[in-house]
């Protein structure tokens, strides 16, 4: 059974227990006429204002992270070394600015049409894994932005996809070897 994700799962003030929540939840996008699909299996958490790896560390506030403080259940996309489109779920209410990075999936619907955005014939070990992949695979970009996860272009369903705690990989995220002791926090959960 496919049911979207209500704005009461988005609210949860603990931005590392949803991005835990995420991870089996899938992602669903359509995107030019084109549906795809893909089963969240990597997640990472940012703590907004008090995260020293996260967009809005001591409340800043810029035009690219001003979508990290929308009410949970909005997307935050942003452009990374001026190549990939990067998708975070924002959870948590207004203000906090918490965001859970979506780092990889798995796909299940549209296989043919990720395939051809990310220029490949078959489906190949760790092509969906990295957010840049995800992105490029479900045709995530910067229009999506802002875009709220109830709306029919981009939003994730729980379809009854069983995580126990035993299958869940959880160690410090990656490439934020800048941020000091909150990169090593243990935020990064993996299937």
């Amino acid at each position: 059974m496919k049911v979207k994700l209500n704005r009461g799962f988005y609210q949860d003030p603990d931005v590392v227990s949803c991005a835990k929540a995420l991870v089996g939840k899938v992602l669903c996008t359509n995107v030019g006429g084109q549906y795809t699909s893909g089963i969240i299996t990597e997640t990472e958490a940012y703590s907004g204002s008090n995260d020293k790896a996260s967009h809005a560390n001591n409340g800043k506030r810029t035009k690219r992270n001003e979508s990290m403080y929308l009410a949970g259940g909005h997307a935050y996309v942003y452009l990374c070394y001026g190549i990939h489109h990067l998708f975070n779920v924002v959870t948590a209410p207004k203000d906090q600015a918490d965001a859970v990075l979506i780092r990889a999936i798995e796909p299940l619907e549209g296989l043919e049409i990720m395939l051809n955005r990310r220029n490949q014939k078959e489906l190949k070990k760790d092509l969906f894994k990295g957010p840049g992949k995800v992105s490029q695979a479900l045709g995530i970009s910067l229009k999506e932005d802002r875009k709220d996860l109830q709306g029919e272009s981009i939003w994730i369903e729980d379809r009854n996809i069983n995580v126990t705690d035993d299958a869940l990989k959880v160690s410090a995220r990656i490439g934020i070897g800048y941020a000091g002791e909150d990169a090593l926090l243990p935020w990064r959960f993996e299937l």
